[in-house]
């Protein structure tokens, strides 16, 4: 890479606009002396189609030029290294390469002299693969080192053949639940379930419930090594808060421990002036052993607020400490006392105290925001955070989780009626078990009426409470009122713009809607602050495909198999969007992983046609039809409507129609309808489905 104090012009390749990290797939590294063999490597692989990340081409005027180099690393799945005297010598160099290892990600060496290696360089190249351009020249070594970044970047997963071969071998989770009556379809098939947004209940507002696991051992924290201070350039005023530590003495005060943790995390979301990491990503450091710079390198932050709670009979004490993360030294710290019907003053107090520590300036009534909803009873806080723990584990076999969130929340609001918070979440659990569980439509319905219900007694009662709003708006969406879930959707997001959950789901639902650069946006802001959390990739990934930005789909999907490789649809979207690229061998690899698991059938059903094999795609076609019935409308439509048959695919577009069926939502985008765009039967169901109205973005 050229190093920072020895700046020349952009690399001139005319056909290629600059690459952002997010685009791009190969970070080049090089030293400043080598730049035009550097340049020529870059132009010669986007030639040949894959996005390149060179300095200071791709650098932003006015972008941190280490931070920039860092971010590229991170997010590119590769690195070429064109390894030469200078770059052995280069310090630049080796961090570089230091990075790329410490995130897992591919180093090809592209050796230009036979220059002896140093130690600590060739430390970190000993496994990976090489290729001399000494001996042969650089002309005609690049076409091997083209093919090779191929080999690397076109398979299924973006992985070498050995680990998709690796990934042949794992089998779906024993928690992971397989739907009997898939109610949402479509490309990205999610059953739209509750979420555990800022203070809600339940993983992410639809995720796909076919495919969660409670596993945490499925998100990993990065481990990545830490990059010297001036490397390290998280946004102002950014914080992760940890889970406290239960020193209660009592395992059965985990959840109350947890869950006042959270509440703390909610609160000082609520403060727009902080970027504060989500929940899934925070906690899945819970019972690893990890340091705090690790930590905020990993979440991307400059702070850090950990602490323990002891809980007595009417009382609690928590000791709470905030850490600079990038020099390691404590910014604040403060043990409180109090009964537990302070909880809600508690909130606001630490939240004051870690807004003026980092020197956040506060605008209107903190206190108002931060307890709006809430309540002072105690008895009602703690069946709130009882229906939380059990709402999370909804989906692990034999919990009855569902039912016991719902009473748990039930109680919390006869105890205290006012209790908004408790009406949102309760409405979210009510219509995700009506939408996942509930056979008879009739009885789902009935189900849908008492969720939105709670969502507007949740709003009545706190008018500004932007988790009331994300609850009405998902129940909206169910019940395919796709232009009143709009406006609910903006109105959270304008009420709570740090909701991670509000902005992932938005992300999507817009772009479905045709709103796609605002959707995206939200959908990238949703990873940014959720950055180990694998939903969040998988609803970017959806959002990109979705715009027809398939490659970038892919980096997303690549990162999703990284931090959960159970998940079915780290296997069968990534081949989704191999096939709509036309990359169809890639398509069928990745969806051959889990062939039983039925968006990998579908996958597989419009794959094997373009690829010549009939009989194979119509047999899967008639094993989804006898396994799923007419609940699948939805999904035969896009197959039929990939095999040219735009009889049949309207035909079951009527069916998914006529049963309500929620994949529907995707019809105005879906790239696997395209074949149908044109007929008027198809402008018909659309017109009929009402969709907002889209104003020139």
């Amino acid at each position: 890479m050229a190093d920072p104090e020895n700046l020349e012009g952009p690399v001139g390749i005319a056909d290629s606009a600059n690459a952002t990290a997010g685009s791009a797939r190969v970070f080049i590294s090089y030293a400043s002396q080598d730049k035009a063999k550097a340049d020529a490597v870059c132009q010669a692989v986007e030639r040949a189609g894959i996005a390149c990340w060179i300095a200071p081409r791709d650098v932003v005027p006015g972008e941190s030029y280490a931070g920039a180099i860092v971010h590229a690393i991170d997010s590119t799945k590769l690195t070429v290294l064109v390894l030469s005297e200078s770059a052995a010598a280069s310090p630049h160099v080796l961090r570089e390469v230091e990075r790329t290892s410490s995130r897992r990600h591919a180093v090809v060496a592209f050796r230009i002299d036979l220059a002896p290696l140093p130690a600590d360089l060739e430390y970190f190249l000993n496994t990976s693969q090489w290729l001399d351009a000494s001996t042969v020249g650089l002309e005609r070594a690049l076409p091997q080192l083209i093919a090779a970044l191929q080999r690397i970047l076109t398979p299924a997963l973006g992985f070498s053949a050995p680990d998709v071969a690796a990934s042949r071998h794992i089998t779906t989770s024993a928690h992971t639940r397989t739907a009997q009556r898939p109610a949402v379809r479509g490309m990205r098939r999610a059953m739209l379930a509750v979420g555990a947004m800022s203070g809600l209940a339940l993983g992410y507002l639809a995720l796909d419930r076919l495919w969660l696991t409670k596993h945490d051992g499925a998100k990993k924290p990065a481990t990545a090594t830490v990059p010297s201070a001036n490397d390290f350039n998280p946004p102002a005023h950014s914080i992760a808060v940890l889970p406290f530590v239960n020193i209660s003495g009592d395992k059965d005060q985990e959840y109350f421990s947890d869950g006042l943790t959270e509440e703390l995390l909610n609160s000082l979301a609520r403060i727009n002036e902080l970027q504060v990491a989500a929940r899934t990503s925070a906690f899945s450091f819970k019972g690893k052993d990890a340091d705090i710079a690790t930590i905020a390198r990993a979440l991307n932050v400059g702070a850090v607020l950990e602490g323990s709670v002891r809980r007595s009979a009417h009382t609690v004490r928590i000791t709470a400490q905030l850490i600079n993360a990038i020099t390691g030294f404590h910014f604040w710290s403060q043990t409180y006392d109090r009964d537990l019907g302070d909880v809600l003053k508690l909130q606001t107090d630490i939240a004051n105290s870690v807004a003026s520590a980092l020197k956040v300036t506060l605008l209107g009534d903190m206190a108002a925001k931060i307890e709006l909803g809430g309540t002072r009873n105690p008895a009602a806080f703690d069946a709130y955070l009882r229906g939380r723990t059990a709402a999370r584990a909804a989906f692990v076999p034999g919990s009855n989780g569902h039912q016991t969130a719902i009473a748990e929340y039930t109680e919390a609001i006869r105890l205290d009626p006012n209790y908004a918070l408790a009406f949102a979440v309760r409405s979210l659990v009510v219509a995700d078990a009506a939408n996942f569980f509930e056979q008879d439509l009739p009885a789902r319905n009935a189900g849908f009426d008492r969720a939105q219900a709670d969502a507007r007694h949740a709003i009545a009662l706190a008018p500004g409470l932007a988790e009331g709003h994300v609850a009405l708006a998902f129940i909206l969406e169910i019940k395919m009122n796709y232009a009143q879930a709009s406006e609910e959707y903006d109105r959270a997001i304008a009420l709570g713009p740090g909701n991670v959950v509000a902005l992932a789901n938005f992300g999507g639902f817009a772009v479905f809607m045709g709103r796609t650069d605002v959707g995206i946006v939200a959908a990238r802001r949703a990873v940014a602050a959720d950055p180990l959390n694998w939903a969040t990739y998988e609803k970017l990934g959806q959002a990109l495909a979705h715009a027809r930005r398939y490659e970038e789909a892919l980096v997303a999907y690549q990162e999703l198999m990284a931090l959960n490789h159970e998940v079915t649809q780290a296997y069968s979207l990534p081949g989704l969007a191999h096939y709509l690229l036309g990359q169809f061998e890639s398509a069928r690899a990745a969806c051959e992983i889990k062939p039983d698991d039925w968006q990998s059938q579908m996958c597989l059903a419009v794959t094997y046609r373009k690829l010549g094999q009939r009989a194979d795609a119509e047999r899967l076609l008639s094993k989804m039809k006898a396994s799923g019935g007419d609940s699948n409308a939805y999904q035969y439509a896009e197959i039929y409507a990939q095999w040219g048959n735009a009889a049949k695919a309207l035909e079951w577009l009527d069916t998914a129609l006529r049963l309500r069926d929620g994949g529907l939502e995707e019809l105005k985008t879906d790239p696997l309808l395209d074949p149908l765009r044109q007929e008027p039967h198809f402008r018909s169901i659309e017109r009929a489905l009402k969709f907002p109205t889209v104003e020139a973005q």
